[in-house]
């Protein structure tokens, strides 16, 4: 019963990740027993968006601490979390990473499989660009515009869908360029992906306001004609590797990319983004919430391995470090957008604690 009653509240999303005052990790640390794994070192996992974040912290961790250096890879959101919730033990990774929350049917999946302590790290904001080379003209769109751009199916005027045969931008908007719609993005098992169709195509989808009264008679039908991106050659999935995508632009400067924020800031040079609803994505944009495409970041960590693979509370500490994640830390320097002081503290605390996802 206590299995089933996790199930339900964990599926129904009545979840916490909040907790008191500061927590010094000395006070949690002393509780945990010496390794019983095989294993030596921390298996991280999963977004391509917090890869460069949890990788700039492994180093440090690597470098300031007896304990080996984390091994990082960029599976993307979802295939980072089928990874993490397939199972426990030396074979199966102890943290993933994601660009959007855990899904319910995660939380189920990790549940089938005896994980069912996990505790969930918020490490910041993000937002999600659409960029171009600098060598063409700074792109300024709006939701609706990216939504009639990138949609597999859109309004025909009259009431009704039609598939999307808009080709160049100026079909989209006269006011745009006559450049061909050419956009690369990420595939489906990104969080990048989930977050970029619920914030910026849903956000344009809605603009219309027969398909926004959708929602509340058909939400299965609303969300399948906001969220589904054409399948033609306007837009192309490439895949996880965002450094891949800022290549490209370079080498095809009439197409747009869509990745997150701090590859913008760390290809500044190269690559620029372009305006939404008038709204440039730089940071203060992004950290007051006035860029309308911006999302929060996240990792998982089982809580189970703390105490089995060696290092995982420290590395916790050093993450949620306000030398790391605080408002000031060095992870600002890599384009993570902080939380604020005091919401900084309240996670602190929570993960320092490590507080399982629970009940309301």
């Amino acid at each position: 019963m206590l299995k089933k009653s996790l199930l339900l509240s964990l599926m129904t999303f009545g979840l916490t990740a909040c907790g008191g005052g500061d927590i010094k990790p000395d006070s949690i640390k002393s509780e945990v027993p010496a390794s019983t794994e095989s294993r030596d070192q921390i298996k991280i996992v999963g977004s391509s968006t917090v890869y460069p974040f949890a990788t700039t912290v492994a180093e440090n961790f690597g470098r300031s601490t007896s304990f080996k250096t984390p091994i990082v890879e960029s599976t993307g959101s979802g295939g980072g979390l089928k990874l993490f919730c397939s199972g426990l033990g030396d074979n199966h990774p102890d943290i993933t990473n994601a660009s959007r929350r855990i899904k319910a049917s995660e939380v189920e999946r990790c549940a089938e499989n005896e994980i069912f302590d996990i505790v969930e790290v918020k490490v910041g904001y993000d937002g999600i660009v659409m960029a171009n080379s600098r060598k063409s003209n700074q792109m300024n769109l709006s939701l609706k515009d990216v939504f009639l751009a990138l949609a597999k199916d859109v309004p025909d005027g009259s009431g009704g869908l039609k598939p999307n045969s808009y080709k160049t931008w100026n079909d989209v908007n006269p006011a745009l360029s006559t450049n061909k719609i050419e956009v690369m993005g990420p595939p489906p098992t990104s969080g990048t992906r989930d977050a970029f169709v619920e914030l910026a195509m849903e956000g344009g989808c809605k603009t219309f306001d027969w398909i926004k009264a959708l929602k509340k008679t058909d939400k299965k039908a609303y969300k399948s004609l906001c969220h589904t991106i054409r399948e033609d050659e306007h837009f192309i999935e490439a895949g996880e590797n965002d450094n891949l995508i800022v290549q490209k632009l370079n080498a095809n400067p009439n197409a747009l990319g869509i990745f997150g924020f701090s590859f913008l800031e760390q290809n500044a040079d190269s690559v620029q983004g372009s305006t939404i609803d008038a709204m440039p994505p730089t940071f203060e944009n992004i950290a007051e919430g006035s860029y309308p495409v911006s999302r929060s970041l996240y990792f998982y960590v089982k809580k189970d391995n703390v105490n089995k693979i060696p290092g995982i509370y420290e590395y916790l500490a050093e993450f949620m470090s306000d030398r790391a994640s605080g408002p000031d830390g060095y992870l600002a320097e890599k384009g993570l957008i902080p939380m604020n002081l005091d919401e900084h503290s309240e996670w602190k605390a929570s993960v320092l604690g490590l507080e399982p996802l629970m009940l309301n």
